[in-house]
C-alpha cells in the first residue's frame, strides 16, 4: 500500500504595517533613479526635450505673438511647465509596462514586501523626476530673464499645485501601461491624447488670439485651467479661482482612473 501524503496549508502571508510598507515604498523609488546612471537617455528627455520649446517657442514665436522674447516668455514658461508635466507622467506608465512585459513586477510581488510598493515605488520616482525638470525650467527661465512675481512663496504654491495635478493625471498613464502590450505604445498614447490636449489650450497662444469657436473648448480645457494657475503663482494674477478648478480636476482624475488602474493591474497580475 502506498500512503497518502498530506500536504500541509500554507501559512497567510503576514501582513505589513504602514512603516514597513513606506520603507519598501521608498527602497524601489530609489531603484527607478538609480536606473537613470545606466540609462541617461532617461534623463535628457526630461532635460532637453523642455529645455528646447522654451528657446524655440520664445525666439521664434515670441515676437510675433508678444511683441518681444522677454514678454512671451513671461506669458509661455508657465505653460510649458503644464506641458512637460503632462508628458513626463506618461513615463510612469511606460517604466510600469516595462517592468510588466518583462517579469519584473512579477518578481518584485513575489518578495515579502507591501503588495502596493512596486506601484508606489514607481509613482514616487517619477514625482521626483518631475520636480527636477520643473527646476530646470525655472533656472533656464531665470538665464533668460523671467522674474517671480510672487517670490517664494508663489513658486512652492506652483510646485506644490503642479505635482499634486501631476500625480493625479499619471494615473491615467498606469491604466494605459498596464492594458497596453508594449512600452512604446504607451509614448503613442502620450502623443496622440496630450499633444493635441496641450496645443488647444492657452499655453503657447492667449485664448483671445484664437478662433472665437475653439475659445469655447481653450477655456474648459484642464491644460489651460493649470497653466493659469501657474501663470497666476509664479507670475501673477488670478490664482484661488484657476487653482480651486484644477484641484477639482485632479480630483475627478484620480477618482475615476485610480480605481481603474488597480483593478486592471490586479487583473493583470
Amino acid at each position: 500500500m502506498t500512503a497518502a501524503t498530506v500536504t500541509a496549508p500554507l501559512a497567510p502571508a503576514r501582513r505589513l504595517g504602514v512603516v514597513a510598507g513606506l520603507r519598501h515604498t521608498l527602497t524601489l523609488a530609489w531603484r527607478s533613479l538609480v536606473q537613470i546612471k545606466h540609462n541617461p537617455m532617461e534623463l535628457l528627455d526630461l532635460s532637453i526635450q523642455p529645455v528646447m520649446f522654451v528657446l524655440l517657442f520664445t525666439y521664434v514665436f515670441g515676437t510675433a505673438i508678444a511683441g518681444s522674447p522677454g514678454e512671451y516668455l513671461t506669458f509661455a514658461l508657465p505653460g510649458i511647465i503644464v506641458q512637460n508635466a503632462l508628458f513626463a507622467t506618461m513615463t510612469t506608465g511606460f517604466g510600469l509596462n516595462n517592468d510588466l512585459t518583462k517579469g519584473m513586477f512579477d518578481r518584485l510581488r513575489a518578495l515579502p514586501i507591501a503588495r502596493w510598493a512596486p506601484l508606489a515605488g514607481r509613482i514616487l520616482a517619477d514625482t521626483v523626476k518631475q520636480a527636477w525638470s520643473v527646476s530646470l525650467l525655472i533656472g533656464v527661465g531665470a538665464i533668460l530673464g523671467f522674474r517671480l512675481g510672487n517670490g517664494l512663496l508663489g513658486l512652492l504654491g506652483a510646485f506644490a499645485l503642479l505635482l499634486v495635478f501631476s500625480l493625479a493625471a499619471a494615473w491615467i498613464s498606469v491604466l494605459v501601461g498596464v492594458l497596453v502590450s508594449e512600452p512604446d505604445k504607451v509614448q503613442i498614447f502620450g502623443f496622440t491624447v496630450i499633444f493635441p490636449l496641450t496645443f488647444t489650450s492657452n499655453v503657447f497662444v492667449p485664448t483671445d488670439r484664437m478662433p472665437g469657436w475653439l475659445q469655447n473648448w481653450v477655456e474648459v480645457n484642464p491644460v489651460t485651467i493649470l497653466a493659469d494657475a501657474l501663470r497666476g503663482l509664479l507670475v501673477g494674477g488670478p490664482v484661488v479661482g484657476p487653482a480651486a478648478k484644477a484641484m477639482i480636476w485632479a480630483v475627478v482624475l484620480a477618482g475615476v482612473f485610480a480605481p481603474l488602474a488597480v483593478r486592471a493591474l490586479r487583473r493583470r497580475v
